[in-house]
């Protein structure tokens, strides 16, 4: 029996003082922050295993991730147009057009979907080479590229559904299907890296094959919810698929300059990874160790910088600017004092975690001192991802593009080149020229949110 998304009454949106806003805030970012950080202890499980093969290994998985992470932008870039969109329309009370918005982002990543992972799959070797991979690195790496690319279908898929769940304000959902994926992706690395319990010890390959079998489970689990229907939203094919050219053409403008800034995001980032990868393997295996480490400072900002697209889109379709305004500022704090607290852990233990990496203490103090470095950019690197996470939920995509692009292209690809290749600093120069980038955008998308211009924005 067709069963139609939650109705009004589930939609009421409370009015908020300092301290509703917190718990509001809390409620919806505390699930992906527990998913965020969860995930990326995933990560850095997954590289220790990856580590223990040797340098070749721990490089040719992190230049592998790098024309992943740039093929992903597409999907990002869409999401972000979704859970505008979806939020949107939730604030107004019309879960129908968000159910709507659903369906047609689903068609989207499937026809991307398959492109993508073609054209990755068939050209992974090289890829790699493009990189600036060594003989030995495109050799281990070219396998597991090509097993990931293959299955990047399916990532899109979960990555698609998830941000329609988002945008309609259920962060529980894909923070459980998340968390039982990675936990699968971890435990077959284990067998399928190592050849456990009669399986064949595959190496690097094996932890491609993880990687890929889990993000399929995933996809999977969050279909089977969206068909289901009972999260304000559902994907309904009863009535067949029509493209709706309005909404598409609504979660392509909003989405359009988040396509540049992830392009442009994910192209600096391609490129910074090859004047690092020209240092040699060992020093892109410290760099590769330290960007793992220091992925877990980036989930405080990301999980309250969802919770803050939501919440601006929805309170923006409530037409209640003032709260949407408010929540932002209380994601802004709260992420930030995460964050402050994170950093302070890697900037007086990161030694220690990189340990657990490798056994390489030439590796290990490298990454020890980049960590050091970069912590000065942890306050930035919080304020720009929350509050650029505000604009995107307000449909302003602009400006994050902007800022983006001025610190990616001139503060980590232009003077981290400059610091490595005429100053002569090596892996720390290319650090600061990170921690400059951070700096640079946080400046920047803090001065936009505060012209308030934003709460003008039609979506």
């Amino acid at each position: 029996m067709h069963r139609e998304p939650a109705r009004a009454a589930h939609l009421e949106m409370p009015t908020l003082d300092k301290a509703a806003a917190r718990q509001v805030v809390w409620r919806l970012s505390a699930p992906t922050l527990v998913e965020m950080v969860l995930v990326s202890l995933v990560g850095m499980a997954d590289m220790i295993q990856v580590g223990r093969v040797g340098p070749e290994a721990i490089t040719a998985v992190g230049l592998t991730n790098q024309p992943v992470m740039l093929l992903q932008s597409v999907f990002m870039a869409l999401n972000v147009g979704t859970t505008a969109l979806v939020a949107r329309f939730i604030g107004m009370q019309k879960p129908k057009e968000a159910s709507d918005t659903l369906k047609q982002t689903f068609a989207m990543v499937i026809l991307l979907g398959l492109t993508i992972s073609l054209f990755a799959g068939f050209t992974s070797s090289a890829i790699l080479e493009f990189m600036g991979a060594e003989p030995e690195v495109v050799r281990v790496g070219t396998p597991y590229f090509r097993v990931v690319a293959f299955g990047f279908v399916f990532n899109a898929i979960a990555m698609g559904l998830a941000s329609a769940l988002r945008g309609a304000g259920d962060t529980r959902t894909p923070m459980t299907v998340n968390l039982v994926a990675n936990a699968i992706n971890i435990t077959f690395n284990y067998i399928l890296i190592w050849g456990k319990f009669g399986f064949p010890r595959w190496g690097v390959f094996g932890a491609g094959v993880a990687t890929t079998f889990s993000r399929v489970v995933a996809a999977i689990w969050f279909l089977i919810i969206a068909l289901r229907g009972d999260k304000r939203i559902r994907l309904d094919f009863s009535d067949g698929y029509r493209p709706n050219f309005d909404i598409l053409r609504r979660i392509i403008t909003i989405g359009f300059p988040a396509a540049l800034e992830q392009g442009v995001l994910r192209t600096g980032q391609v490129l910074f990874a090859k004047v690092v990868s020209s240092l040699g393997t060992v020093t892109f295996a410290a760099h590769q160790t330290s960007m793992n480490i220091l992925s877990l400072t980036f989930m405080p900002g990301l999980a309250f910088s969802t919770g803050c697209t939501t919440l601006v889109g929805q309170y923006l379709g409530a037409k209640r600017p003032e709260d949407a305004e408010r929540c932002a500022h209380t994601s802004r704090n709260m992420g930030l004092a995460v964050g402050g607290a994170m950093a302070l852990v890697f900037l007086f233990f990161g030694k220690y975690i990189a340990m657990l990496y490798t056994n390489d203490m030439s590796v290990v103090l490298a990454s020890a001192f980049v960590l050091k470095i970069y912590a000065f950019a942890q306050p930035a690197q919080s304020i720009q991802f929350i509050l650029a996470g505000g604009l995107r939920g307000a449909g302003d995509t602009r400006y994050p593009l902007y800022s983006t692009a001025l610190g990616m292209w001139v503060g980590r690809v232009g003077l981290g080149w400059f610091f490595v290749n005429v100053v002569g600093l090596g892996l720390p120069g290319a650090w600061l020229g990170m921690a400059i980038d951070q700096i640079v955008r946080g400046v920047l998308i803090a001065l936009r949110f505060r012209t308030g211009k934003w709460k003008e924005v039609k979506v």
